[in-house]
């Protein structure tokens, strides 16, 4: 296929793109960055720099080109968010940014379209032990404007892409990436630091390895059904004080201190993530309609494999 990839210099992104290529598709790589589109031209990469939310200069970008599929990759989180406001540049993108680029996809004859969804638009809260399926509500308001603004967000991503006419919309509900990616690396570097404490009382997280992640984005380009929502997650769900402490080990960090939830209240987002938020997902719908299987079935594996790798390069180097 030719497939342009929006957000091809970003974390996902930069694992699709070479498993794209090696599956023989012709790919178009979207970059707001013009160093970055200049790095992705010079390893042979056709490149463009555009940015979704101007949608002029986005269809002016793609003037004279065709393609058959989008596939939707742009945030713009370069960390782990610690505040609401971390976010609301890519609440952004999930709108505005995609309704533009689905009218670039109608100009340049794409048929198909892939968008990044996210697990919390299940929404921030205690879900009980039962793993959730994509039947479950989401982007279900909450009266918190914060929170509500990400949800909203992410409900609008995925109406806009599964209700769009002449085009097969598919929105992957991807869990918390973690892997060889830059949040896993900061957050390892806190660890060593010591300044990642664990909630004594935390909640409970639906993770993937990016890896895994990008595997499942392209069966679902391959196999993906038509207006269908995937959840791309682990098998396995992880409280997120185990998740800390089990990077720390791989990171070869000294073990978190462990703190009352309450003092992570001054980072907001932080907190809600960390503290509040309970949430499992099921990945059955992904296995049995894309024929997909987490490389890493649970956090311990891939973290073990992110750290051999880093490692691996900094002996390299």
């Amino acid at each position: 296929m030719r497939v342009v990839l929006a957000g091809a210099s970003g974390t996902l992104g930069t694992a699709l793109l070479p498993m794209l290529m090696a599956a023989g598709h012709e790919v178009l790589a979207l970059t707001r960055s013009e160093r970055r589109a200049a790095r992705l031209a010079a390893a042979g990469v056709p490149s463009l720099r555009a940015d979704l939310l101007d949608a002029d200069a986005l269809l002016a970008a793609l003037d004279g080109h065709t393609a058959d599929a989008v596939i939707h990759q742009a945030t713009a989180i370069s960390g782990p968010p610690m505040f609401h406001r971390d976010l609301y540049a890519t609440d952004d993108l999930r709108e505005r940014g995609t309704a533009n680029l689905l009218r670039a996809a109608a100009e340049i004859g794409a048929r198909r379209f892939l968008t990044q969804s996210f697990f919390l638009g299940y929404g921030y809260r205690d879900h009980g032990a039962e793993p959730l399926d994509e039947d479950r509500p989401f982007g279900e308001p909450t009266g918190h404007r914060a929170v509500d603004r990400h949800l909203r967000s992410m409900r609008s991503n995925e109406e806009q892409v599964l209700g769009a006419r002449g085009v097969d919309g598919i929105a992957l509900r991807y869990g918390m990436f973690y892997g060889p990616e830059p949040s896993t690396r900061r957050l390892a570097d806190l660890a060593r630091r010591r300044l990642l404490p664990v909630p004594r009382s935390g909640g409970v997280t639906a993770p993937i390895h990016i890896h895994d992640a990008a595997t499942a984005t392209m069966a679902a380009l391959e196999r993906g059904r038509a207006g269908q929502a995937y959840n791309v997650v682990d098998d396995q769900p992880v409280c997120f004080a185990d998740y800390v402490r089990a990077l720390a080990a791989a990171a070869g960090a000294p073990e978190p201190l462990a703190v009352p939830g309450r003092l992570l209240a001054v980072l907001p987002y932080l907190h809600l993530l960390m503290v509040t938020t309970s949430i499992r997902l099921s990945n059955a719908k992904a296995a049995r309609e894309l024929g997909w299987r987490p490389a890493y079935p649970s956090h311990r594996e891939g973290l073990r494999a992110a750290f051999d790798c880093e490692w691996s390069r900094e002996r390299a180097a």
